[in-house]
């Protein structure tokens, strides 16, 4: 059985503002370095299928997205705007955002995003319009 100094010590470790941020980079190079020798374009790997596209056979607006980072981590730019173009384009702005709350984090401060309502409504918006046209070509 641990001591409770065990376990405050773990707590004093996640309520550091830079443990999410370096917790998600490491779970992401780890996701990046299997993807790297994984090619989602063939069949018989383990990834995970999008379930919405499971149930109905339409795509929704973030399918094609491993597909599409896979592509850009092998420099091919023109397969990775035809896996998901809107994503592609769209990506800058989450980037930004991750970046913004890992420098803070390693600089010993919280930081949280705020979109404003009518932001979440464009992107909301987009996304749906962004579904139904690359479904209905």
């Amino acid at each position: 059985m641990t001591s409770p100094t065990v376990w405050n010590r773990l707590r004093a470790v996640a309520a550091r503002p830079a443990t999410a941020p370096v917790a998600s980079l490491v779970a992401g190079a780890a996701g990046a370095a299997y993807l790297w020798g994984t090619d989602p374009h063939e069949e018989g790997h383990w990834l995970p299928r999008c379930p919405f596209n499971f149930l109905t056979g339409l795509l929704c607006p973030a399918c094609g997205a491993t597909r599409m980072v896979y592509d850009l981590m092998h420099g091919d730019l023109p397969a990775a705007f035809h896996d998901n173009a809107l994503l592609l384009l769209a990506s800058p702005f989450p980037l930004y955002l991750y970046a913004r709350w890992a420098t803070e984090g390693l600089r010993g401060r919280t930081y949280r995003a705020t979109i404003g309502k009518r932001a979440q409504m464009a992107v909301l918006g987009a996304a749906v319009v962004w579904a139904v046209v690359r479904n209905a070509v």
